[in-house]
């Protein structure tokens, strides 16, 4: 019998927190011991969420760092941007494993951080320590690690669209625009006037434009990869779906490149990725990766422009919040990478 990890979830109640929920009750490695939602302290998971009725027996819990911890062998925090930077402190201090879905520990300058958030950052000394928790790029670094920032999902797709341009130098790195499209989810459980049925529905707005918190996030790692700088143009989009982002990313190309030459390039660096999958005849769309932690990626030349164009697709709850903690977790433990979460979408 697989040995069990015991695993606490803060901020259950979220999108992405639930998702962790019924993600981490299916896994052949993991028992929840500990979920928390401040709004919901007290009521069974069922009685808030009854998709889990018979599966999840727990009820939510108000936050204590120090419960989590001494319940916990590994702590996923979903909480809120700016509001889990003692969280981690506490169970890092404790010496659990521990991965963030926040931004809190994303950006490695405390004043850059400062700059997007708009609230200084407690413990700038654990900037350093935290690995970003994307694994095609930083696996062997999560692996070792015992504070994992995950990634947000704007910056998953992006980043691994671009990640094989930039690497080989094939294109100018001051000249990416990345436009994107999530769906509704992606704005948070909390409701607000923009997300109310009759606003978003039948609707197509950007938003945040050169504003976006991601921004930092994705020319963070994008410079780490070329070794220089790299300056990005994002627009996100928000489109009236639940879930799912699709984004659509512009480079100019130093040189001409051949579009057989750039799927070569594609699938070597991709070629031991379990959850990148790459197309070619067929054009990334967020239905064909809902439910999943599939990332969806296609790249195409523009010879006339000297441009190329990629497109990527993710799952924002799952691949771009749920799924890519879960997987990063799971290099912690030293488990399969894969290890509950080789389900296929569901479709429609």
């Amino acid at each position: 019998m697989a040995k069990k990890f015991r695993i606490a979830i803060a901020g259950a109640s979220g999108y992405a927190g639930i998702e962790l929920v019924r993600l981490a009750a299916a896994h052949p490695y993991y028992e929840i011991t500990a979920v928390t939602s401040e709004k919901s302290a007290g009521q069974p998971i069922a009685s808030v969420f009854p998709s889990l009725t018979g599966i999840v027996e727990h009820r939510f819990e108000a936050l204590t760092p120090e419960m989590l911890a001494e319940r916990a062998d590994a702590i996923f925090l979903a909480l809120p941007h700016t509001k889990s930077q003692d969280p981690v402190a506490t169970c890092l201090k404790a010496g659990k494993l521990v991965v963030d879905l926040s931004a809190d520990y994303r950006l490695k300058d405390a004043a850059t951080y400062e700059a997007w958030y708009k609230t200084p950052h407690l413990h700038p000394n654990l900037l350093r320590k935290a690995v970003y928790g994307l694994p095609e790029l930083h696996r062997n670094a999560i692996a070792k690690a015992t504070l994992v920032a995950s990634p947000g999902c704007y910056p998953t797709a992006a980043i691994l669209q671009l990640a094989p341009l930039i690497a080989k130098g094939l294109v100018q790195p001051e000249t990416i625009v990345i436009d994107a499209k999530s769906g509704i989810s992606g704005a948070g459980r909390s409701p607000a006037l923009p997300y109310h049925f009759p606003e978003a529905h039948e609707s197509l707005e950007p938003y945040k434009i050169g504003q976006h918190r991601h921004i930092p996030e994705i020319e963070q790692e994008l410079s780490t990869v070329i070794g220089r700088t790299v300056t990005v143009t994002f627009t996100p989009h928000l489109v009236p779906m639940n879930r799912g982002i699709l984004s659509t990313a512009y480079c100019k190309l130093l040189q001409q490149v051949t579009l057989a030459d750039l799927r070569a390039l594609y699938r070597e660096f991709y070629k031991s990725e379990r959850f990148v999958r790459l197309y070619e005849d067929i054009v990334p769309n967020p239905r064909y990766i809902k439910g999943s932690n599939f990332c969806d990626v296609a790249v195409y030349a523009d010879p006339r422009s000297g441009w190329v164009v990629t497109v990527a697709a993710v799952d924002n709850l799952i691949k771009g919040a749920a799924g890519q903690a879960i997987q990063a977790m799971n290099l912690m433990m030293g488990i399969p990478e894969e290890s509950g979460l080789t389900m296929p979408s569901s479709y429609p």
